[in-house]
């Protein structure tokens, strides 16, 4: 059998970051395993008897490495949601649910709403952004650890193509490009050489159920990359409601999209309402289909569906006066707007 992960790591001249070419592709329950074995081990050996915080936003990647954290050091883990703001309607809520009242995971829930829009605002670059709430991050898990007893780790669900992403210049990731230089963490970050359809493979494997395993993925830095330039509150507020709504027309389709979402540019059109103009944004949905996000295709919506999502997002969320369909393709767009 191919060795996967922390054998083949030990070779000195072996760039963590790079994924060897000899490692398997990960496809079945079989090669899961095998992988989940390895990085148990490879945990204890790093971790010891110290204790691991872990950011745990509920996405795809974070539950993953929550589940196979768990396995391999049990109450060693203390996972922290932090709600920055930035997130999708429902979703702090459902975390706290889903994590700490029905899986029992040892939870801190923060609310840092306005401390992360307050450093976000007048904002426009998108790195810049992206550094700022990955930076913020790391402070609020700071702030947690030092009331905690034996937190030497920072636990971070970070997957390969971020990694390929960062270093090829494309976008700063929080968990990879983001992070400052004088971090008092060491890090544990299991499926960092992993590709996404992967991780869903081994998450599987670790007995997550399917809604949280085949969850759409969602960026680090949240809503604040679909909110693009300087983000202000009320087109927040739009995007989220947006969102919601686009993702509850799409979710009728079957099968569902890889991935589906609402950005809203920081540019308003005229539009008319009540019988007099006004200025509105334009909500741009987004849909496409990837394996392993490191190329998509923008995937086909019936002229019904898309009637539907114009009508109840340009009725529903206010200040939206118009629907844009992104059906870009990847490369040369990339999935996310920033």
């Amino acid at each position: 059998m191919t060795i996967l992960f922390s054998n083949i790591l030990t070779l000195e001249t072996m760039d963590p970051n790079v994924r060897p070419e000899s490692m398997e592709r990960i496809t079945s329950p079989e090669l899961a395993k095998a992988f989940i074995d390895e990085q148990i081990a490879a945990v204890r050996e790093q971790v010891g008897g110290n204790k691991v915080l872990l950011a745990l936003s509920g996405g795809v990647d974070s539950s993953v490495v929550a589940a196979l954290l768990i396995k391999a050091i049990g109450d060693q883990l203390v996972c922290v949601h932090v709600n920055h703001g930035l997130l999708r309607k429902g979703e702090p809520e459902q975390v706290v649910k889903v994590f700490k009242e029905e899986l029992g995971a040892n939870l801190i829930y923060v609310d840092a709403v306005d401390r992360f829009l307050d450093k976000l605002a007048g904002v426009d670059d998108p790195e810049t952004k992206r550094k700022i709430i990955g930076k913020e991050f790391i402070d609020v898990f700071a702030e947690e650890a030092s009331k905690l007893e034996g937190i030497k780790f920072l636990g971070q669900g970070t997957i390969y193509p971020d990694i390929l992403e960062s270093k090829d210049g494309i976008k700063a990731h929080h968990n990879v490009g983001g992070l400052p230089e004088g971090l008092d963490f060491e890090l544990v970050e299991p499926i960092k050489l992993l590709y996404k359809d992967e991780v869903r493979v081994v998450g599987k494997a670790l007995g997550l159920p399917d809604n949280m395993v085949y969850r759409q993925p969602f960026p680090g830095p949240g809503l604040g990359v679909r909110c693009t330039g300087a983000i202000t509150r009320d087109r927040l507020e739009a995007v989220r409601e947006a969102d919601a709504i686009f993702r509850e027309e799409i979710d009728k389709m079957n099968p569902t999209p890889w991935q589906y979402f609402v950005a809203i540019p920081d540019v308003k059109s005229t539009g008319i309402k009540d019988g007099k103009r006004y200025m509105g944004w334009a909500a741009v949905i987004r849909a496409v289909q990837t394996k392993d996000a490191v190329t998509a295709k923008s995937v086909e919506i019936p002229w019904a569906t898309l009637c539907a999502i114009r009508d109840r997002i340009i009725a529903e969320v206010p200040g939206i006066n118009r629907v844009l369909w992104d059906f870009s393709d990847k490369p040369v767009a990339t999935i996310e707007w920033e």
